[in-house]
């Protein structure tokens, strides 16, 4: 029995991979769990493909010829595209995850993977951002002050004055779940369980450092986002 075609309500991925035998398997994998799907063998086809679609979340691969999909997943970021991004890296090649998550991917995958590994991470990407909380008059989604910067949960919006601060989807959980427990210092393990995902301690420790390089004066004596030693992190109002 043929499975049916997947709906326009659908969430629409672009997987963007110059193997064409895993491309492929990759689109017909996801079509038949229920998405929609377009593929992209290199960088310039994704930009293309991304230029036309609002696509609800991207499948990358790390080694492309031309721009890597580190550096496109980079660019995307500075460009302020809010895609979300599941990023595939070769296993064991634990610098590739690390500059992954360092360039603004939500999540990583080591090939080889599980298809329903696979699945399960979009899901998870897909379900933290669709679960984003919407704008409330006050309480929990109300607009948090520290330091200089204001942190409005409800729209996943960091701001400074009147500059805008860029965000990954990840960075939005991570900041939202720390924001809502100001003061509060949290295990790496809360803040992996409590941003969803297939996040782990590592994941965390580098959107930490992200963060940080966006909001501190000094990183390296982090004001806001501070380490409790034997504990994990909080936000403080500074």
């Amino acid at each position: 029995m043929s499975k049916a075609p997947p709906s326009k309500e659908a969430a629409h991925i672009l997987v963007v991979d110059d193997d064409d035998r895993l491309r492929e398997l990759l689109r017909r994998f996801l079509a038949d769990s229920g998405f929609r799907v377009t593929g992209a063998r290199d960088a310039v086809a994704a930009r293309t493909a991304l230029a036309g679609i609002d696509f609800d979340l991207m499948v990358l691969d790390v080694m492309m010829p031309g721009e890597s999909g580190i550096a496109l997943a980079r660019s995307l970021r500075d460009d302020a595209k809010r895609v979300p991004i599941l990023m595939l890296t070769a296993m064991g090649e634990a610098e590739d995850r690390i500059k992954g998550l360092e360039s603004g991917v939500d999540d990583y995958l080591a090939k080889p993977f599980e298809p329903r590994e696979l699945t399960l991470r979009v899901n998870a990407i897909l379900r933290r951002v669709n679960e984003a909380p919407r704008a409330s008059p006050g309480g929990a989604d109300a607009a948090i002050a520290f330091g200089r910067y204001r942190f409005d949960p409800a729209k996943g919006q960091l701001s400074a004055g009147e500059r805008r601060i860029k965000l990954t989807e990840a960075e939005i959980a991570l900041l939202k779940v720390l924001a809502e427990r100001l003061g509060q210092a949290l295990s790496r393990e809360e803040l992996a369980k409590l941003t969803g995902g297939s996040n782990n301690a590592r994941t965390i420790d580098v959107q930490v450092t992200r963060l940080r390089r966006k909001i501190e004066p000094d990183p390296r004596f982090p004001q806001y986002l501070q380490t409790v030693r034997g504990r994990g992190y909080r936000l403080t109002g500074g």
